[in-house]
């Protein structure tokens, strides 16, 4: 464990935090949350040595071993399973498996493990530079978005990975979902101060909400009183009979602590701008494919975006995801197909690539501007994406990669859409904002096509999907628990049974068994294989409607706590939270158990199969 004791950290005259403690104990995973810029991947650089705090210290165990993944990745390795293995801890070198699987889950295939690292774009380097981290199995893990650079199927993974971690984890994410299903302690920087709870952010921020909404309460209450006794202090201080009076409550006021109103806190509050759309079907996509070279990237879709679609886009990276939402805006031209858009359309795109096309010489409210509106406009559309006041006159050269992210969404706002077309938004942006935008495309009144990993985006609103898996592009009409529920990805499915039997080894004496002997030997196998296979097939039944029915509970629980969230009920949605982890960690070793239990009926069947074929008997 560890312990940090009274931190306090700022740069310039901005305080981060003041005096904070909190400590991680063993085997705790801790999810820590926070505004951006206030102070979480500063927090996480004080414990590794990177950064001095102001005052106060952290005690770290003589021997206790910390993992992190470095902005600055340095690789020393030829190829990525040797970088990989660099990480694997002195008892451990040698055990290649053990690399082979974390790089597996993290995308890599058995053909680029033998690659050279240089050979691989910023993204899987940082997956590399996680993997040689996750192999070091360190006392404590510390991962700062460590979801940015992953595909839905190795988020998946990882989040099945880390919930069986054993030591003990800090994570800081923008996904929601995916640190509520690993964490069991939350900690929030939350005005300049830290606190520390069991359970996941719903509990937190409901705690939080509660204990504002007493204060600011207490506050009106205290501020009331105080006005009172200052007009009774006015109005009696001449009168002799009263002094006693006067005087008591003089020395109470003097006494009185005066509570300070809350500093407002900023945040993401904005809509998309509606361009009225006549027409039901707003684009229609037939026969669409693209190609890389002779790769087959996109090699044939057919869609209609309706006017209030919520179309996600998923998939693994580097299968085509990006490239359709080009393909969309005209960026890319297709191989073949046709793309024919309504002559009312009008796209609103937002893309990471973007960003290079914002003009480093711009102020972010001249960039505003530059996408077709007025300076008051562009004035106010700043200020929704918390650049409020002079903040608007900053230069885009200065701005950070999320900064740069909320000036292309004001962009965005500051154009009238019918369609949205965003790749990845949540990039860069803080939990609070994420939620932020998914109301914003909630409440929007077009349509939507949203390339994202973000599972909560998934849950709460898509109504169809286009899926990149298997080398083809398929749409599935249809909620995610849905898609879940009858296709699943791939990479999580039990693949087929391989049924495999060695080449019979005939006795010499086949031909001369006769008819009743085989008869009699074949029922005793039949009896036999009866007694063993039978109560297995019965367990695995069993076990798959214990799954059936935790999965169909599962599902409900989450349109119960997207509904719980819509109206706020922040007791019910910390209850459903609690309740939900509980049934992910059941469904998991239930899945565990499966697999065990269809290995062993495979196994079991393929040995009295083969005994059948030695006798010559038809299986």
């Amino acid at each position: 464990m560890i312990q940090i004791n009274n931190l306090s950290k700022s740069f310039g005259r901005q305080l981060l935090f003041d005096n904070v403690s909190f400590s991680v104990n063993p085997k705790e995973r801790i999810g820590l949350v926070g505004r951006n810029g206030h102070g979480k991947t500063t927090l996480f650089r004080i414990i590794i040595g990177e950064e001095q705090p102001d005052s106060g210290d952290i005690a770290i165990p003589k021997g206790y071993r910390i993992g992190y993944v470095t902005q600055h990745l340095l690789f020393a390795e030829q190829t990525v399973l040797a970088e990989a293995c660099r990480g694997l801890p002195e008892h451990l070198h040698g055990e290649t498996w053990m690399a082979e699987k974390i790089l597996s889950g993290l995308g890599f295939t058995k053909q680029d493990m033998r690659r050279p690292t240089s050979e691989f774009s910023g993204g899987y380097q940082v997956r590399l530079g996680l993997a040689r981290v996750l192999v070091s199995e360190p006392d404590l893990l510390l991962l700062d978005e460590p979801t940015n650079y992953l595909d839905i199927v190795s988020i998946r993974w990882l989040e099945k990975f880390l919930r069986q971690w054993k030591s003990e984890l800090m994570v800081i994410t923008h996904d929601r979902s995916f640190m509520d299903s690993v964490t069991t302690h939350t900690v929030g920087i939350h005005r300049k101060r830290v606190r520390k709870i069991e359970g996941g952010t719903d509990k937190y921020y409901d705690q939080i909400l509660k204990e504002e909404e007493i204060y600011e309460k207490t506050r009106i209450n205290d501020e009331k009183k105080r006005k009172e006794a200052e007009l009774f202090i006015s109005r009696f201080r001449a009168k002799a009979r009263l002094a006693g009076m006067v005087q008591s409550r003089i020395k109470a006021l003097e006494k009185q602590d005066k509570l300070d109103r809350l500093e407002k806190i900023k945040t993401l509050d904005f809509s998309f701008n509606y361009k009225p759309f006549p027409a039901k079907i707003l684009m229609t996509v037939d026969g669409l494919s693209f190609s890389y070279g002779d790769e087959d990237l996109i090699p044939d879709v057919s869609f209609t975006v309706g006017k209030e679609d919520r179309i996600c886009v998923i998939g693994k990276n580097g299968k085509g995801k990006t490239t359709l939402l080009k393909l969309l805006v005209d960026e890319l031209t297709p191989k073949a197909g046709k793309i024919t858009a309504h002559g009312d359309l009008s796209i609103g795109h937002f893309s990471q690539t973007n960003a290079l096309r914002l003009n480093n010489l711009y102020t972010i409210e001249e960039e505003i501007i530059n996408a077709g509106c007025e300076r008051q406009k562009a004035r106010d559309i700043a200020g929704a994406m918390m650049f409020e006041g002079d903040m608007a006159l900053k230069k885009i050269e200065v701005l950070s990669g999320g900064e740069k992210s909320r000036v292309l969404l004001g962009k965005i706002l500051a154009q009238k859409s019918n369609l949205l077309l965003l790749d990845e938004p949540t990039n860069h942006l803080d939990m609070e904002s994420s939620e932020a935008l998914l109301a914003a495309i909630d409440d929007f009144e077009g349509a939507a096509v949203i390339v994202t990993h973000d599972e909560m985006f998934l849950h709460t609103l898509a109504n169809r999907f286009i899926v990149f898996q298997g080398g083809g592009v398929t749409v599935f009409n249809g909620s995610y628990q849905n898609f879940l529920d009858k296709v699943g990805w791939e990479d999580e499915r039990d693949g087929p049974s391989q049924r495999t039997t060695a080449p019979s080894q005939r006795i010499a004496d086949r031909e001369q068994v006769s008819k009743k002997d085989s008869r009699r030997v074949r029922a005793d196998i039949i009896a036999r294989r009866s007694k063993v296979i039978n109560p297995l097939k019965t367990k695995i039944a069993d076990t798959e409607a214990a799954i059936e029915a935790k999965e169909k509970r599962l599902s409900a629980l989450n349109n119960d706590i997207i509904a719980a969230s819509g109206i706020g009920k922040g007791e019910t949605i910390a209850r459903l939270s609690r309740d939900i982890h509980q049934l992910r960690t059941e469904i998991d070793s239930l899945f565990d158990e499966l697999e065990v239990l269809i290995t062993e009926y495979e196994e079991k069947s393929k040995a009295f199969d083969a005994e059948m074929d030695d006798q010559g008997l038809a299986v």
